[in-house]
């Protein structure tokens, strides 16, 4: 499988943090979704000085780009701009111990 490390940050306008919160829920149903199929090794947000989540850092494996280019049509916090600018990246999880 092609291993992916996704870095993004989110929107800054002054409802981005209430819409985050709103979409939550979609993102992690989605996130569990993932795992179960064995695409999504780990994830975790970016915090601020308040604690308040501003960004997120996911990695993936998909097995083609097209499950990779589906997974980005459907994600919701990129469908309902929670995420303002995302990068993906080709990354090898280390395999170690």
């Amino acid at each position: 499988m092609n291993q992916y490390i996704i870095t993004a940050h989110d929107y800054t306008d002054a409802g981005a943090w209430e819409r985050r919160m709103k979409v939550r829920p979609a993102h992690l149903e989605g996130a569990n979704k993932l795992k179960e199929n064995g695409n999504f090794i780990m994830g975790g947000a970016f915090l601020n000085e308040q604690d308040q989540m501003i960004g997120s850092v996911m990695v993936m494996q998909f097995e083609t780009n097209a499950e990779l280019e589906t997974w980005k049509l459907n994600e919701p916090y990129i469908t309902q701009k929670i995420w303002e600018s995302f990068t993906i990246k080709p990354f090898k999880v280390a395999s170690v111990g």
